[in-house]
């Protein structure tokens, strides 16, 4: 047995009354603060409003800032930005997979986002996953292929076609550094 067979095992129920911002990962939870920084939230901001433009009339996607996407009773993630192609079935949370997510690495969540997030996304069948890291202004973008993500690129400043099923979105990266 490992250590972490030792850890309390918490679900939704309890995490809805936790104060301050928190991630449940098969039922282990995951501090969120402190706040991300201020060129973390400049990102998140740009990442938001090029997504609205790239979504331009789409009337099946839209784009969201944070927000719970409950895998299971014991895994809840917030994504910082994400594209989502259907009606959510709760105001609360989203039960199913957004189409495209958008993790953007600090130092106190890289770890999580590198390895625990990407298999978790991959998992799930996220179409798109850009793992933005503001230290360096790239972004590493990964699409799910036959169940396993594989590398688009890493960019700066080009321009990447993320379209779905539903929408067509070329997203300037140059945009959001």
């Amino acid at each position: 047995m490992g250590a972490v067979d030792y850890l309390p095992n918490y679900t939704y129920e309890e995490y809805k009354l936790w104060e301050n911002e928190w991630e449940l990962i098969d039922g282990i939870p995951y501090s969120m603060s402190p706040a991300p920084m201020i060129k973390h939230q400049s990102i998140s901001n740009n990442i938001a409003w090029e997504l609205k433009e790239s979504l331009g009339s789409c009337k099946f996607c839209k784009a969201l800032l944070p927000v719970d996407w409950k895998i299971s009773e014991n895994t809840i993630v917030q994504p910082d930005n994400s594209v989502i192609c259907h009606e959510p079935k709760n105001e609360a949370y989203l039960s199913e997979a957004p189409e495209i997510i958008f993790e953007i690495l600090s130092k106190s969540t890289a770890k999580k986002d590198l390895n625990l997030k990407y298999d978790l996304y991959e998992q799930e069948g996220v179409k798109f996953y850009i793992i933005v890291n503001p230290d360096d202004e790239v972004a590493k973008i990964y699409k799910l292929h036959d169940g396993k993500y594989i590398k688009v690129c890493d960019t700066h400043s080009e321009v990447v076609d993320l379209s779905t099923e539903k929408c067509s979105i070329k997203f300037n990266f140059s945009k959001i550094f």
